[in-house]
């Protein structure tokens, strides 16, 4: 069984996903202030900013995420007090600009190791949930499309699939995307360890990756 390494910067695990498939939000990396507020202007408000490196696994614990920026302004003063939150021992930082998601469901879906099986996909209930409802799924990797189609209608809480407090109800094949594209990104990958996507925010019926982290083995 592979032992745990280096995890990848937010901002690579998403780069990661979106070579695989996985629908993930449109952010931009950039490196200062004013770069973080031209991406604002072309992203559109609202705007989330976060400080970004590989060594920055549990930003929101920190204090390293600003949500609901509405305007130039607050995006720059955003941008500058969360690099000068940055630690020594943050190494190489980077700040993601996205556009604020919001939506009334979170899942969970990632890759996790079982010392018998090896990779498996997962996917549940996520956001703050995750830990209060326990309702996640698993599968082995290789993921076929019918595999990952017969692990979503295994969870448990098949009612937050459905039509939700206004929304439609979620996409199972835009789903099934982001389970077979962890699959493929397993299969490609066999340096990875471990992958964590959580929340995927429903939008508009649509799962879309707004974090994420890449553990590979040492």
């Amino acid at each position: 069984m592979p032992t745990p390494g280096p995890t990848l910067s937010e901002a690579d695990s998403k780069a990661l996903l979106r070579a695989h498939g996985v629908p993930v939000v449109d952010d931009r990396e950039v490196h200062d202030a004013e770069a973080a507020v031209a991406a604002a202007d072309a992203l559109g408000y609202p705007i989330v900013v976060k400080l970004c490196g590989a060594s920055i696994a549990h930003k929101t614990e920190r204090g390293l995420v600003r949500l609901r920026l509405d305007d130039a302004d607050a995006v720059r003063a955003a941008a500058t007090e969360l690099l000068g939150a940055v630690r020594p021992d943050d190494g190489a930082v980077s700040l993601l600009v996205a556009p604020m998601v919001a939506g009334n469901r979170e899942l969970i879906a990632g890759l996790v190791r079982d010392p018998q099986l090896g990779l498996n996909v997962m996917c549940g209930v996520g956001g703050i949930l995750a830990e209060a409802v326990g309702d996640a799924v698993f599968c082995p990797v290789p993921l076929t499309r019918v595999d990952a189609e017969d692990l979503i209608d295994a969870l448990g809480t098949q009612a937050l699939l459905g039509p939700f407090r206004g929304e439609p109800a979620v996409d199972r094949e835009r789903l099934a995307d982001v389970l077979v594209g962890l699959s493929a990104l397993a299969m490609a990958r066999p340096d990875v360890a471990a992958v964590d996507v959580n929340p995927l925010i429903v939008v508009d019926g649509v799962p879309l990756a707004v974090d994420a982290l890449v553990e590979l083995a040492r």
